[in-house]
């Protein structure tokens, strides 16, 4: 077990390069499956959940060769076995190769996907959407096994617009007899980023980043390329951590239009920033203003960033709201924050906040990925020390996270919890 020690108060000055997307790797590695040929991906970040994907990868037969931040998968000699227990439960991507040993053999056992805690996980639109191909669904305990003779293409329509839903539904539906249509689909730039990958193999996928998507089914899946879009959470957290300490601080590779929402949240708090072209310039804010936030399907702002900015709010002049509306358990960051000083209050899944706050250090406990990034930014501002344990969800996201920050002036460090 290990913890993050951080020493507040440094300015952050320099450049910090953003790794490819998490949300976009974890689909684009069960996609690979998918190939009869090989693939490669590039820009590959180090994280842990995508370890976690390789092994279920290499326990399939599938064969992976590394190479400077690349990835490329041999599954030609690819076998269908049930995902164990022990694997699928780390992270909530794994249920990404339900489609994709759906689409391939028409047959898929796997245990239920595990990650960060936020309540419902909407997977019922995930089992609905294969049941529309024409899959039957069983439980065994905790086993999902999901199988059809064959899939036909159909018409899916979903109640709500789910990154994880559309993806294992493209998934399936790319080796499916006949035509599927998605409605409502998700619009993330991860989808595009996973769609463009299957259509590098030979499928035919239309409208991605948009609410329908078409894809004909095709028989054969060969040999594609992709690169990992840049990581659109991890450049936001920086970007915040920018506005509470940035001397200068240059957060590279990145895609402007991606991080928009945030980016317009704080022009509202007067937080100055200078973008050209996939590099932005930011310097800390003195006299940040409140502001009101509701997380939105993209291009809305995005739940992965609610936990983050609202250290940023706990420092603004005034009164702040954020309302989680996307998943309905995703306040675990606030009693760590309370404990650090700050004055929030919690009715339902909205969050109020009285600033400005002073931040210090003590001992606290990341409850899920992006609470962990919330206290690390806290971290960074406090006078004293912070220990933040449980950092094994803030390092399933966050590659090189003690290097980087290092490299522009945090006193940060991990050391083993004895």
């Amino acid at each position: 077990m290990q913890k993050l020690v951080i020493q507040g108060g440094n300015d952050l000055t320099g450049s910090i390069k953003i790794n490819g997307a998490k949300n976009s790797v974890v689909a684009l590695l069960p996609a690979a499956v998918l190939s009869d040929e090989e693939t490669t991906i590039y820009n590959v970040p180090n994280i842990t959940d995508v370890t976690v994907l390789k092994q279920i990868i290499e326990l399939l037969n599938g064969k992976l060769t590394e190479e400077n931040g690349s990835i490329k998968i041999d599954t030609r000699n690819i076998i269908n076995t049930t995902i164990p227990e022990e694997l699928s439960n780390k992270l909530r991507a794994s249920y990404y190769f339900m489609g994709a040993l759906l689409a391939k053999f028409k047959h898929v056992e796997i245990y239920f996907p595990g990650g960060c805690n936020f309540g419902a996980r909407q997977i019922d639109l995930h089992l609905k959407g294969f049941e529309s191909l024409g899959a039957t669904v069983k439980m065994e305990k905790d086993k999902f096994i999901i199988e059809a003779e064959k899939l036909i293409g159909n018409k899916i329509c979903l109640n709500f617009a789910s990154v994880g839903a559309t993806i294992n539904l493209m998934l399936a539906a790319v080796k499916a007899e006949g035509t599927t249509v998605i409605v409502n689909a998700a619009k993330e730039p991860e989808i595009v980023n996973v769609a463009t990958f299957l259509n590098n193999m030979g499928a035919k996928i239309t409208g991605a980043g948009t609410s329908t998507i078409k894809i004909v089914g095709v028989e054969k899946l060969g040999s594609a390329i992709i690169e990992v879009i840049p990581d659109r959470i991890e450049a936001g957290t920086y970007i915040i951590a920018g506005a509470l300490l940035g001397n200068n601080l240059k957060i590279t590779n990145i895609i402007p239009d991606h991080i928009a929402s945030l980016l317009a949240k704080l022009n509202e708090m007067g937080v100055e920033f200078k973008l050209e072209n996939s590099e932005l310039t930011i310097n800390k804010c003195e006299n940040l203003k409140p502001t009101d936030i509701i997380t939105q399907v993209y291009p809305g702002y995005p739940t992965d960033l609610a936990q983050p900015i609202c250290v940023l709010l706990a420092k603004a002049n005034g009164i702040s709201h954020v309302e989680e509306t996307i998943y309905e358990k995703r306040m675990g960051h606030v009693e760590y924050l309370k404990k650090m000083g700050a004055n929030i209050e919690i009715e339902d899944n909205k969050e109020t906040i009285i600033g400005p706050t002073t931040f210090h250090g003590t001992e606290v406990k990341a409850s899920d990925l992006r609470a962990g990034a919330t206290l690390f930014l806290a971290a960074l501002t406090a006078k004293e020390e912070t220990i933040i344990t449980n950092i094994e969800y803030i390092l399933r996201g966050y590659e090189n996270i003690v290097k980087k920050l290092s490299d522009v002036g945090a006193n940060i460090r991990i050391e083993e919890i004895e």
